[in-house]
Formats: structure tokens, sequence, C-alpha cells
């Protein structure tokens, strides 16, 4: 996965993701709203024909460090689920 750095600051963050989608995007987005430093998450596509999502995030404390918190939680509900079809 490809993550581009446009601003970077202690309580902000914006960034694109070339090659996501509004799935990967959309669950980022809602995890980031979990953590209750995070002030706004929030990303917009410009055009559908040139999809590249453009991610902003504003944290009381640390934006970069409510991103790397928020992927850590998809990744083990990603492996929660994984198990859990593999019962199946």
């Amino acid at each position: 996965m490809e993550l581009n750095v446009i601003e970077k600051k202690k309580g902000r963050l914006v960034f694109e993701l070339p090659g996501e989608d509004h799935t990967f995007c959309n669950a980022l987005k809602t995890e980031l709203w979990n953590d209750k430093d995070v002030k706004a998450a929030t990303y917009s596509v410009k055009h559908p024909l040139l999809p590249v999502p453009k991610f902003i995030i504003e944290a009381k404390t640390d934006a970069l460090k409510a991103l790397k918190g928020a992927i850590e939680r998809l990744q083990k509900q990603y492996r929660t689920m994984g198990t859990a079809f593999k019962k199946l």
C-alpha cells in the first residue's frame, strides 16, 4: 500500500492513498472516529475517474499515533475474522 504524506504536524495529518477505494477508506475513517483523541477524520475523492483518496486527520495530541492505532485495531479485527472463517 502506498501512502503519500501531504502535511504532517503533531495534531494534523493529511495524506493520499493511491490505489485504495471506499471500502478500506470507510473502515479506516470509522476506526479513527473510535479514538477519543481524534477530533476529525475524513477523506475525499476529488473525481471518480481519478480515484485517489485524500485523508485528513486532526487529533488532540498526535495524529500519526492515532493513525497507527487505528491500523493496528483494524489488523486485529481482520485477523479475528480470518480465524473465524477458517473454522467454517
